[in-house]
């Protein structure tokens, strides 16, 4: 369990990285809508672990490898926004539950339920 302080770092940290990355010229990393969903920081700032999720990626393995190249320009930028001791390193991990959720939705609402006159379902 994260002590308040990091809690609040990890929630900066994926606000600043929600507005660097859209601005990253890459054309593997910009591929879809792209959101920050979680970050969860070391105890001593040193690495950052960021999950994304995609809606609309082509490529997972070129996206990584931009947002990996990308990276080091990403901690410059997120170290001048905000005022920590260390900048973590970033680690990207993608994260892939909006898509499953979506997928999720798309089953539920292709599915054949009748419903009664009172509003119940029937079989």
């Amino acid at each position: 369990m994260p002590s308040n302080k990091l809690a609040r770092t990890n929630d900066d940290i994926q606000f600043v990285l929600s507005k660097l990355i859209p601005q990253v010229k890459d054309p593997r990393v910009q591929q879809g809508m792209i959101s920050v969903t979680r970050v969860e920081t070391t105890g001593d700032l040193h690495y950052a672990k960021v999950w994304l999720s995609v809606l609309g990626m082509r490529d997972e393995k070129e996206f990584k490898k931009g947002l990996k190249s990308a990276a080091g320009w990403l901690r410059r930028e997120m170290g001048q926004a905000m005022s920590l001791r260390f900048t973590p390193e970033l680690v990207f991990e993608i994260d892939h539950s909006i898509e499953y959720g979506a997928h999720i939705n798309e089953v539920i609402q292709s599915l054949d339920i009748r419903h009664d006159e009172d509003g119940k379902t029937g079989e």
